[in-house]
């Protein structure tokens, strides 16, 4: 019987308990989708009308230019949020009390500031002055989306960058140092690529964080997935209604199916690191050769 740090492995009772309760959630998950289902057939959204609205043409080409603009912003965002959060990271680790104050204050009122308000200030300020910023039509929203996902995701990936740095043994740093090796050096060649390794699950997580903020992007009108499905629901009416429900649950799917991408990745990552075998080869031992006293 194996046992856990976090929790003592269960006895025949606690077994037997867990599987009744296994039993009885699965059941009321079933009943609820049962009541759902039954739900939205009594309000017509199972109708086959309302579902063939996804062969039309243009619905179609809605939904694909929704994902394209929404995976374009979580690109951009995402590498920019890597950056920025490397660049914070150390900055917050410096030995200068100026730059570590600095980091340290920018990165606690950015985590603090809900995303929504950023942005919308971030897009509010690029409408006001976009003629001196170089910005116009859709880039307005598309950078204030960009820009505001990085900040907040950046300041997210530094406190974990950070965390990686602190977590490398202590002893490994004294060494590096006893060999020479200057500051700069010892975070570039030892202290950043085990961090690195380290979090790169826990980044790769906050990246799937990052995509589904892009969702926000439909409060300032940009033409992301979400307000391209807000377009298409209060544009098309079936049977007298519009088939809000069958374009959230499609949407829905497309972005459950985009953020288990990203967190199967993780996964991969997770446990490639765990089988990945570091440190130098050494020659297997060998027999001595016994050698005659008399030659």
């Amino acid at each position: 019987m194996s046992s856990s740090v976090l929790y003592d492995a269960p006895g025949p009772r606690a077994r037997v308990r867990n599987r009744i309760y296994t039993v009885v959630g699965s059941l009321a998950v079933l009943g609820l989708v049962a009541f759902t289902l039954y739900r939205m057939n009594v309000k017509g959204q199972l109708e086959p009308e309302v579902w063939n609205i996804f062969n039309n043409a243009g619905v179609r080409t809605s939904i694909r230019d929704g994902v394209v603009t929404t995976l374009k912003v979580f690109a951009v965002a995402g590498v920019l949020s890597l950056v920025v959060g490397l660049l914070l990271a150390v900055a917050r680790l410096s030995e200068h009390k100026t730059v570590r104050w600095a980091a340290t204050g920018f990165i606690e009122l950015f985590r603090a500031i809900p995303l929504l308000i950023t942005i919308y200030a971030l897009w509010f300020l690029f409408l006001t002055y976009k003629n001196g910023l170089g910005v116009v039509g859709d880039n307005t929203a598309f950078w204030a989306l960009v820009i505001g996902l990085t900040v907040y995701n950046g300041c997210v990936q530094a406190e974990v960058i950070r965390a990686g740095v602190n977590a490398v043994p202590r002893g490994q740093v004294e060494a590096a140092y006893a060999l020479g090796l200057r500051k700069s050096q010892v975070m570039t060649m030892l202290l950043l690529p085990q961090a690195v390794r380290s979090m790169l699950p826990t980044m790769i997580s906050q990246l799937v964080v990052t995509l589904k903020d892009t969702s926000l992007g439909y409060i300032i009108t940009y033409s992301e997935l979400l307000f391209a499905a807000r377009t298409m629901a209060s544009n098309i009416i079936v049977n007298g209604e519009n088939p809000i429900t069958a374009v959230v649950i499609v949407v829905g799917a497309i972005y459950v199916a985009l953020c288990l991408a990203l967190a199967g990745l993780a996964t991969w990552i997770e446990r490639r690191g765990r089988r990945a075998k570091t440190g130098i080869a050494v020659a297997a031992a060998t027999e001595p050769s016994v050698v005659d006293g008399t030659d």
